[in-house]
């Protein structure tokens, strides 16, 4: 039996941690398992955007306050010159990647997809494309008739470099079909990112808490994680966040910054096979950000050039790269650029 079959924690351990266990004893057991996996006193960032191709979106889950249904006023999808601008704003300011998302649009076809992610290859080559979550993906093979793996395989033709692990919120069926009831199930979100681990894709995970679940829901989606990556270990990074309730359908009251700290560490102890784990600074503002420094996190996620779900529920929280920088040496650390799959970023 391996050391890590040995260390590894039980849903029972990890049960038993999560009561017993105060805020600051479980963050201290998480910096000594993340200084385990990175002894050196280096935290990553990466300088990139967020961009909504559109916000017309069919599933209508209750958390979001960001999209529009169908036909409602103010609804929009980017034309390619409007998208063009943003990724060459982006380049301006230093920016090296995109998160490309959007909605599950029911006129969008895969031709849609594959033009707007060969059009940005030819226009700029040195920028990577992170982009559409699993629910995107199950969406549009229904749509177009074909597997998940046909559709990736184009998507990654076209131009897309890795997935993001959005959509998945918290990966137990219960809490979905409440929140949101048109979404894939758990086990869909699993698969597309089986799938797209097996063409050779990186992707991260992450997980929202605050939706109402309890701790077995949470535990079970650190299980389906954890599980996946023994099987694939595609995941590059898991970042947890707190849902905003601001203008949104859930009425759920606020989680509070100390329950996503036990909940950041509870993460790193689980996920003993993923490598990083992401502070959420966009959720929890720079100075809890700063603290999961000191919870399990080793990265510090994106200097978030624009950023516009969590801030349709009302939190902006914006940052520059010379302040990210700053806090994360106030800290005690030294800031380092990376790319998506954490290799490190010179210049």
């Amino acid at each position: 039996m391996s050391d890590r079959a040995i260390a590894r924690l039980s849903l029972d351990q990890a049960r038993a941690l999560w009561e017993n266990e105060d805020v600051f004893s479980l963050g201290k057991l998480a910096h000594a398992a993340r200084l385990a996996l990175h002894p050196e006193p280096v935290v990553t960032y990466i300088v990139d955007r967020n961009i909504n191709y559109t916000n017309i979106c069919a599933c209508g889950c209750r958390f979001c306050a960001f999209f529009k249904a169908p036909g409602q006023p103010g609804g929009y999808v980017l034309s390619p010159e409007e998208l063009a601008a943003k990724v060459a704003e982006t380049v301006e300011l230093g920016g090296w990647q995109i998160l490309l998302q959007g909605g599950m649009h029911p006129e969008l076809r895969l031709g849609f997809y594959t033009d707007m992610l060969s059009g940005l290859r030819r226009q700029f080559p040195s920028v990577a494309v992170h982009g559409f979550s699993p629910p995107e993906i199950v969406f549009l093979a229904e749509m177009e008739g074909l597997s998940i793996a046909e559709v990736l395989a184009e998507l990654k033709a076209a131009g897309l470099a890795s997935l993001p692990g959005g959509g998945a919120e918290i990966l137990a069926d219960p809490i979905r079909s409440h929140v949101s009831p048109k979404k894939s199930p758990a086990d869909a979100w699993i698969g597309v990112m089986a799938e797209a681990h097996k063409q050779g894709l990186r992707s991260t995970a992450t997980m929202v808490i605050g939706l109402g679940e309890t701790i077995e829901h949470r535990l079970e989606h650190l299980l389906r994680i954890r599980d996946l990556q023994d099987r694939t270990g595609g995941f590059t990074a898991f970042i947890p966040w707190t849902f905003q309730p601001g203008n949104t359908a859930l009425s759920v009251p606020e989680t509070s910054s100390w329950e996503y700290l036990r909940t950041l560490a509870l993460s790193r102890l689980f996920l003993d096979n993923v490598p990083n784990i992401q502070a959420s600074w966009v959720t929890q503002g720079p100075m809890i950000g700063q603290t999961a420094l000191y919870f399990g996190a080793n990265d510090f996620g994106s200097t978030m050039i624009e950023e516009n779900v969590v801030a349709a529920a009302g939190v902006h929280f914006r940052m520059e790269e010379e302040e990210l920088r700053r806090l994360v040496v106030k800290a005690g650390f030294e800031p380092v650029r990376r790319n998506m799959d954490y290799s490190r970023r010179e210049g």
